[in-house]
C-alpha cells in the first residue's frame, strides 16, 4: 500500500465521523404519542406477544432484517491474528456491503475469546437478537468446529463467509470455465493450493456439484495431502488421496484446474505450461495472486483465468454471494443455510453470467461489451440482477427443504 493510499484510507475512516456505519431510527419519534409507542408504556404490547410466541419477534422487532457480523480477529484478511478490536474496521466494512447491496442491517461484534468454546458461548447467548449470523475472519481449523457447533445450537442461519461465500463464487465461475473449456467437472483433475477454510469448503462444494474426489488434489505447506501422511487434521483427512505424487510441480502436470487460496507467487510459468489443454487457473491470493495473469497468459493462450482482484477479468469477489444469500434467507425467516441453498446460489450465479449484460453494468465498468466467455465467467458485483436472481433462488431452496418459517414473499415468483 502506498503512503498516499494509506493516508487516504485513514482519513476516510476517521472523518467526518469515525467509522463507517451508524444506527438509524425507522419510526417517528416526534410527539408524546410517538414516545409512548416507541418506549413505555406502549412497548409492553409487543413484549407480551414475543413472550407468548418467540417467532413474533420477526414481526415486531428488527430481528427480521438484522445480521450479526462476528469475529474473534484470528484470521483478518491477509493480516493474520491481529486481535478482535483491530478487526473492527473490516467488520464495519462488511456491514457496509450488506446494507449497500442487499439492504440488510448489521451489528458488528468483535469477541475477545481465549478459546473456541468461549467464542461459541458468547455467540450462542446473543444470537436471539439476530435473524442470521455471519462468521468472519476466524482461523482454520477452529472455524469449522465453531460453525458446526453454532449451526447445531441455534435456530437461525449461521454462515462462515470465508468458507461458503468463497466456495460459492469459486464453484459458479469454475462450472462456467469448465464448460467453456469443453470439459466436464466429473472428469476434471483439480489442484487446490491451500487447505484452510476457503480451500476445504470449496472442495466440499465441488464434490456436491459432481467433481470426483479421487481427482481432487489438495496441497498445503507440507505438500500434497495424501493417505500416507500422519499429520493431517480431520478436515484435511477428508481429502487425502492415494497417490505417489508429492510435490506441487508433480501434481500440476496435466491438471485441468488450479485453484489457489494460499499466497503470492507460489505457481511458476512452467507449472502452468505443464497443465492439460485449455486449463483453468483461479489464482485468488490477494492482493498478489499465486501467479500474475500476465505471466500465466504468456505461456498459455488457451488459459481461462480468474483472480481476486478487480483490475483483471473474472474477479472472484464474495460480495457476489453473502448479501444476497442472507437476503433470501431472511425473507423466508430461514432456520439454517443448508447445502441445497448453497448449491442453489452456485447455479443462480453461474446462469446469470450467461445472460446478456445490462447497459448499466457496462457503464459502471467502462466497457463497450461483456459477454459469456473466457474473460467473463462470473457476474460483476454491481449487476442489479443479482438482487433479482440469488435471493429468490435461496428462498425457494429454503422453502423446499423445510428451512423456512414462512412462504415466499409476494415479490418472489414461485
Amino acid at each position: 500500500m502506498s503512503e498516499d493510499l494509506k493516508q487516504a484510507s485513514l482519513d476516510y475512516h476517521a472523518t467526518p465521523t469515525p467509522g463507517k456505519i451508524a444506527i438509524q431510527v425507522t419510526k417517528p419519534c416526534e410527539t408524546q404519542l410517538d414516545l409512548s409507542l416507541a418506549y413505555t408504556p406502549g412497548v409492553a404490547a409487543p413484549v407480551r406477544e414475543i413472550a407468548k410466541d418467540r417467532d413474533t419477534a420477526y414481526l415486531y422487532t428488527s430481528k427480521s432484517n438484522l445480521v450479526a457480523v462476528i469475529t474473534n480477529g484470528t484470521a483478518v484478511l491477509g493480516l493474520g491474528n491481529v486481535g478482535a478490536l483491530a478487526s473492527k474496521p473490516v467488520m464495519e466494512g462488511k456491514g457496509v456491503l450488506f446494507k449497500q447491496f442487499a439492504n440488510i442491517d448489521v451489528f458488528d461484534i468483535e469477541v475477545e475469546s481465549a478459546t473456541p468454546q468461549e467464542f461459541i458461548d458468547t455467540v450462542s447467548r446473543i444470537a436471539c437478537t439476530f435473524g442470521g449470523i455471519n462468521l468472519e475472519d476466524i482461523k482454520a481449523p477452529e472455524c469449522f468446529e465453531i460453525e458446526k457447533t453454532l449451526i447445531e445450537k441455534l435456530d437461525i442461519p449461521v454462515f462462515h463467509d470465508d468458507q461458503h461465500g468463497t466456495a460459492i463464487i469459486i464453484c459458479a465461475g469454475l462450472l462456467n470455465a469448465i464448460e467453456i473449456a469443453g470439459k466436464r467437472i466429473e472428469d476434471a483433475k483439480i489442484v487446490c493450493l491451500g487447505a484452510g477454510a476457503a480451500g476445504i469448503a470449496s472442495m466440499r462444494l465441488l464434490d456436491d456439484l459432481g467433481a470426483d474426489k479421487n481427482n481432487i488434489f489438495m496441497v498445503d505447506r507440507r505438500g500434497i495431502i495424501h493417505s500416507g501422511r500422519d499429520d493431517l487434521n480431520v478436515y484435511k483427512q477428508e481429502f487425502a488421496v492415494d497417490t505417489n505424487l508429492r510435490t506441487l510441480e508433480d501434481v500440476m502436470r496435466d491438471a485441468d484446474v488450479f485453484i489457489g487460496v494460499s499466497g503470492p507467487n507460489l505457481i511458476t510459468a512452467e507449472m502452468v505450461a505443464s497443465m492439460a489443454h485449455d486449463p483453468v487457473v483461479f489464482a485468488l491470493s490477494n492482493p498478489d495472486p499465486e501467479i500474475k495473469p500476465e505471466l500465466a497468459l504468456a505461456v498459455r493462450d488457451d488459459l481461462i483465468m480468474a483472480t481476486g482482484r478487480s483490475d483483471y477479468p473474472n474477479q472472484v469477489n464474495n460480495v457476489l454471494g453473502f448479501p444476497f444469500i442472507f437476503r433470501g434467507a431472511l425473507d423466508v425467516q430461514a432456520r439454517i443455510i443448508n447445502r441445497e441453498m448453497l448449491v442453489a446460489a452456485v447455479h443462480a450465479l453461474k446462469d446469470l453470467a450467461r445472460q446478456p449484460v445490462p447497459e448499466s453494468v457496462l457503464q459502471a465498468y467502462g466497457r463497450d461489451k461483456l459477454e459469456f466467455g473466457q474473460d467473463y465467467i462470473i457476474p460483476k458485483p454491481f449487476d442489479p440482477r443479482l438482487m433479482e436472481t440469488i435471493p429468490p433462488a435461496i428462498a425457494r431452496a429454503a422453502v423446499k427443504t423445510g428451512s423456512a418459517r414462512k412462504p415466499y414473499p409476494d415479490h418472489y415468483p414461485e
